[in-house]
């Protein structure tokens, strides 16, 4: 008898030390990262008419010396208006509409751990004014403050859109082993209640 309680505690203290080590340990590095999580214009939209300015959300306060965005339209013009705002999670930037067709909007940015975001939003504007003619070896203009900090050596590669899924994995694997743990107790408690 007293064996059984013995084996009963001691899987009681390593559910309980899962638990609490999965639910504190993940929490710090994914707080830490930021994402793009939604635009104006969307991405993939089709805008009959011009908006005046584009604006960026992510999931934590972008800092101004550590973040780009670059607006280019058809043809590979600079479509960007003006240095970008920050006011809390929002970035803006203002916008210089153009030809119609497909304008690109890429960001990066430092997030507080260092690790570089980037991505891309595109949308499309069916009505335009007519193109300027782009110099030849003028290259997309980017707006960023002259005291940007230097970027990382080796960048991640990150796709269109976001770099990664904002952090929220860690939430699934925590949740997985809080259900896990509240099944495997119970067990126990079950078995216990079968062997009295």
């Amino acid at each position: 008898m007293g064996g059984r309680v013995a084996r009963v505690a001691r899987t009681w203290a390593v559910v309980l030390g899962v638990v609490a080590a999965s639910a504190l340990l993940p929490a710090v590095p994914a707080a830490a990262h930021n994402s793009l999580t939604g635009s104006d214009p969307r991405d993939g939209a089709r805008l009959a008419a011009a908006p005046e300015r584009i604006e960026l959300r992510f999931l934590a306060t972008p800092k101004a010396a550590t973040t780009e965005v670059t607006v280019t339209g058809p043809d590979n013009v600079a479509a960007t208006g003006g240095a970008p705002a920050f006011a809390g999670k929002r970035v803006t930037v203002p916008f210089r509409p153009g030809a119609a067709g497909l304008y690109i909007v890429t960001y990066r940015l430092a997030s507080d751990d260092g690790h570089p975001v980037k991505g891309e939003i595109r949308f499309t504007l069916t009505t335009g004014t007519p193109a300027e003619s782009p110099s030849a070896s003028a290259p997309p203009t980017t707006v960023a403050p002259t005291s940007a900090a230097p970027t990382p050596a080796s960048p991640t590669p990150a796709a269109a859109g976001t770099d990664d899924d904002g952090g929220t994995g860690w939430l699934w694997a925590a949740g997985a082993v809080v259900v896990l743990a509240a099944l495997g107790g119970g067990l126990l408690l079950r078995r216990r209640a079968a062997r009295r």
